[in-house]
């Protein structure tokens, strides 16, 4: 494998009795980048998901992170390698702070399973990198509040300074613009690019406009299958994407009218949800 990818897989395929939920998949992941993963309902994207972060072995096929072969390797391991998600759903601890769920984070990564036992005094002193972690997603003033009672984007973003905690080389971020407001979706928007100057990022994303904002390059996938690739210019130009997510021949237009251009641009695709 070429050492310009972080992640690439190989040929992936998972069957559920005898359905083809993936298939065969080659993905590869240039390091430093932020690489999108995208397609309409049912396309197979959270099952991709699944098995590049180890919640789902593959049926054949194979996966390397920084040219090792970790395809048999369980998520904590990989977790351990710099390999770390984020999930759809926001997983912080709501009844802590959030000086406290980022201290969580850090102790983890210590890899020390009675550090919890400690003494407060040794626990304050992962409070400087808390707070440093905190001041990356601006969350720093909200430090002695609790997570329950943050704005939804809030949560995701300090959900996003728990996985930088944990020091990844590669983030995988599972939609993390889903369910939100106009606002959060520009806070946590401006938030991975920031992030993204120093990782690598893989992410599914619903919202088009943040695909087309953040991405450098766009795998589309359309039935468990690698539809077409490359940057949102290209892609969005893909008369096969148009028809995946519109449900409309490239060449026919609809109910008799006029032919017009139906490119998705980035405001007109973010109506289309994956």
């Amino acid at each position: 494998m070429s050492q310009d990818y972080i992640l690439e897989t190989r040929n992936l395929i998972k069957e559920f009795k005898g359905f083809t939920a993936v298939d065969d998949v080659n993905l590869k992941v240039k390091r430093g980048t932020i690489h999108a993963l995208i397609g309409p309902n049912g396309a197979g994207k959270t099952t991709v998901f699944n098995l590049l972060t180890k919640f789902l072995n593959p049926t054949r096929g194979q996966l390397l992170y920084n040219g090792k072969d970790i395809t048999r390797a369980d998520s904590a391991t990989i977790a351990r390698m710099g390999m770390v998600r984020s999930f759809q759903i926001s997983a912080v601890f709501p009844h802590l702070t959030v000086l406290e769920n980022v201290r969580v984070a850090l102790q983890q990564k210590r890899n020390d399973s009675f550090f919890f036992w400690r003494s407060e005094k040794k626990l304050d002193e992962m409070n400087d990198r808390a707070i440093e972690l905190l001041d990356s997603v601006g969350l720093k003033e909200f430090a002695s509040a609790r997570a329950v009672d943050l704005p939804y984007g809030r949560k995701r973003s300090l959900e996003i300074a728990t996985t930088l905690a944990l020091d990844p080389e590669l983030l995988l971020l599972d939609e993390p613009t889903q369910g939100m407001g106009h606002e959060d979706v520009s806070v946590v928007s401006d938030l991975i690019k920031e992030v993204g100057k120093n990782r690598t990022i893989l992410m599914v994303e619903h919202n088009l406009n943040v695909v087309a904002d953040l991405s450098d390059t766009i795998t589309v996938l359309q039935r468990g299958a690698i539809l077409t690739e490359g940057d949102y210019a290209t892609v969005s130009a893909d008369p096969r994407v148009r028809e995946a997510y519109m449900g409309v021949e490239a060449d026919q237009p609809a109910n008799d009218e006029e032919p017009q251009d139906t490119t998705p641009t980035a405001p007109a695709a973010a109506e289309a949800s994956l």
